[in-house]
């Protein structure tokens, strides 16, 4: 008797019960199968069930851990997470319900009930992937316009690039932290061409806070400035009695007024908030200042600038120095993972496998991780880079190149071993002439590959562009941020152009 699964067919040959196949998998999911001699489907069944009941018992735990009781765990998390848990709790009966079916009726009716129970594990496995991933669309749509502002910085950071000489002009008038003003300082006296500021009062309570942290308004105060350049954008400062300066906010702006023709100001504002600490016994004599800063000269480069195209350049030299070192230890490695070169005898056969398994293992660690090792061992900088890309360019290029020899014609070799040629003689004149062209094309890959990662592993301190992009990052300047992203999308869309066009003619 023949069944069909899928678009195949298949011999099943049992005498166990239906109905007692179906009962055994509704007990234990994948029993009935396995006692109907469908062992592998009644495993897979038995352990996609058992993971998806594992992971929903693990998410619910995550939810409702501070509840003492399974019950209390399980109705809490339905409840924060109806939707997800429910669905989940869904495919999980529904999965152990089609494995009894599918039990019964693939001795009943001598077929299985095909793959749809697949996709049930799926739509089961796909719901707690969204859960776990913690995937929020809502809030992602939600928060768009806060996250527009430093995209934009990101993606057009040009203004950063340039800068110019700034001249500074300024003045202030010291003003007492006060109910009282028996000792409020005197009005500055005006003097000719030089800029002044005038406060009135000269003395005042700052702003404070209240219980409900709400912020209880300072004293009004009027500050008034001369002399200084007209219709220019001026920057209103706070400085505090130990030298702190900050820019007050009203309405959420920062205070700022613009000169009128003849360089005077005028502007109402409140004493800001201020915190002071108790032991403060002394007068507190707070100022405010008005600046005004104007570009003088011609552009030059900014220091992001500058700096990252140190660092770029840096970056560069860290790919083609660890491709160089990698190249020079990964070719007599390669011949050592070689079958065709290695199956002399036992011996080197020995070497093989155990040529292999050490780059099958250094392969398999990133190079990032490569490089928290190299900033223990060396310390932070790029030497700590170059050493992560070595480590794990000898492992690539020597699969990559062993690979290759393995791959060449076996022809020139049997006619050099016919001369009576060793095994040294071999490799140099009938291997080595035919793995030239890959070895070179494999050796550029790898350099762009090596400067691709040279951009990354400087975010763990192993110097390079990423070392000074994840400075900028941590300090939220997007736009610094925003030109090194775009020097290591030229410098990366540049070298991959240049390694196409070289292999292209090698090829």
């Amino acid at each position: 008797m023949r069944v069909r699964i899928g678009s195949t067919e298949k011999p099943l040959n049992t005498r166990f019960p239906a109905v007692w196949a179906g009962i055994a998998s509704l007990f234990i999911p994948g029993l009935g199968q396995i006692l109907s001699r469908q062992a592998r489907r009644g495993i897979l069944l038995l352990l996609s069930l058992g993971t998806t009941v594992g992971l929903l018992i693990w998410r619910i735990y995550e939810i409702a851990f501070r509840e003492k009781t399974a019950a209390g765990m399980f109705i809490k998390a339905l409840q924060r997470n109806t939707f997800f848990t429910g669905l989940v709790l869904a495919c999980v009966v529904a999965i152990w319900l089609w494995t009894a079916w599918d039990a019964y009726s693939s001795v009943k009716k001598k077929r299985q009930s095909g793959s749809s129970i697949f996709l049930v594990i799926l739509l089961a496995f796909f719901a707690l992937g969204w859960q776990i991933s913690e995937i929020d669309l809502v809030k992602m749509i939600r928060d768009l316009p806060d996250a527009l502002p430093p995209l934009s910085r990101v993606l057009w950071p040009w203004e950063a690039a340039i800068t110019y000489d700034q001249e500074s002009l300024e003045a202030g008038a010291e003003i007492l932290a006060s109910a009282e003003g028996k000792d409020a300082p005197p009005v500055a006296v005006e003097k000719e061409r030089e800029p002044y500021v005038k406060v009135e009062p000269t003395y005042g309570l700052l702003s404070t806070r209240d219980e409900q942290n709400n912020l209880v308004p300072g004293t009004p105060i009027v500050v008034t400035g001369r002399n200084f350049e007209p219709a220019t954008f001026t920057e209103i400062w706070w400085q505090d009695p130990v030298g702190n300066e900050f820019r007050p906010r009203e309405g959420g702006k920062y205070l700022s007024v613009v000169t009128d023709d003849a360089g005077s100001f005028y502007l109402e504002m409140t004493m800001p908030y201020r915190l002071v600490p108790p032991s403060a016994e002394t007068l507190q004599m707070h100022q405010v200042k008005a600046k005004q800063i104007s570009q003088v000269g011609g552009a030059k480069a900014s220091d992001p600038l500058k700096l990252t195209i140190g660092r770029m350049i840096e970056t560069i030299f860290m790919g083609m120095m660890a491709t160089f070192f990698g190249i020079i230890f990964s070719i007599p490695v390669s011949f050592l993972a070689a079958r065709n070169i290695m199956s002399g005898s036992w011996v080197t056969m020995m070497f093989y496998y155990i040529t292999r398994a050490i780059l099958n293992i250094i392969r398999s660690i990133e190079p990032l991780i490569w490089a928290l090792i190299a900033v223990v061992w060396v310390g932070l900088g790029p030497f700590a880079g170059i050493i992560a890309l070595t480590i794990h360019s000898i492992a690539a290029l020597g699969k990559l190149y062993s690979e290759a020899v393995e791959g060449i014609d076996s022809g020139p070799i049997e006619a050099i071993q016919a001369t009576g040629a060793n095994r040294l003689q071999t490799i140099m004149f009938a291997v080595i002439p035919q793995m030239i062209s890959p070895f070179i094309s494999f050796s550029i890959y790898r350099w762009d590959i090596n400067v691709r990662m040279s951009t990354v592993i400087g975010l763990v301190g192993g110097g390079g562009i990423g070392f000074i992009l994840v400075q900028y990052i941590r300090l939220l300047d997007y736009k610094a941020a925003g030109i090194a992203v775009w020097f290591i999308a030229i410098t990366v869309a540049v070298l991959d152009y240049v390694s196409s066009e070289i292999r292209n003619r090698l090829a």
